[in-house]
């Protein structure tokens, strides 16, 4: 399916990670997929604190900066936000149909609630109806280290279908900044989706850069 005609539910809750929802979230909208947004309080409090954030700011969501001396640009056409208390909304309904769900990041009270059945607001609703739909639901859990309840908890979202996917970038690809471990945790997160993006993330693929700089020891990409 061409990413313009998925559609996929954002959740952000307190975990800290803010620069990967606002990474998952900016390549879902460039990649023209109509993507649906629900923050939690502390999901607010997070966005504040690590991206200096006043309110959801949908632009600053999607990756851009804006000074203050200029107006805020409006949203674009394919990014929408949702009421965290609002559990009538249209994403907490199964007839909404939808290519997936994520949690980024995710804290280990929602991967509780969802592991447990405890629909308390929109985003653990939505998370239900994706399970209960028989969607991908994707929980980009970030705390460290686990207690035996969250292994539990990871473990019975595994069992209904979901997807765990700890935010643990990858080195094999030798990110020389903070911006390519952040790019290889989004890029994962869009695999799982199913969304297509052109983010150096898989080391099956062949690497251009790899052969261009040695090209007479040029090896078949390869796990080490």
């Amino acid at each position: 399916m061409e990413n313009s005609n998925k559609r996929i539910i954002v959740g952000i809750t307190g975990a800290s990670g803010a620069v990967y929802a606002q990474r998952v979230i900016g390549l879902l909208i460039a990649a023209g997929v109509q993507t649906h947004v629900v923050v939690s309080p502390l999901g607010q409090r997070l966005l504040q604190e690590e991206l200096g954030m006043e309110g959801v700011n949908l632009h600053t969501l999607t990756g851009h900066a804006c000074g203050d001396d200029r107006p805020t640009p409006p949203s674009p056409d394919n990014l929408t936000l949702h009421n965290y208390r609002d559990v009538g909304a249209s994403i907490a309904s199964g007839s909404f149909r939808h290519d997936g769900m994520i949690v980024v990041p995710c804290t280990s009270n929602t991967l509780g609630c969802i592991a447990n059945g405890m629909a308390q607001n929109l985003l653990h609703r939505a998370a239900h109806v994706t399970l209960k739909e028989r969607r991908r639901l994707v929980l980009v859990h970030r705390e460290m280290p686990l207690s035996l309840v969250d292994i539990k908890n990871m473990q019975a979202v595994t069992e209904a279908g979901g997807i765990i996917a700890p935010a643990n970038p990858g080195f094999y690809m030798l990110p020389k900044t903070i911006d390519g471990l952040i790019d290889f945790v989004a890029g994962r997160c869009l695999d799982l989706l199913d969304v297509e993006h052109k983010l150096d993330v898989r080391w099956s693929e062949p690497r251009p850069n790899d052969a261009q700089a040695n090209p007479d020891n040029a090896v078949e990409a390869g796990p080490r």
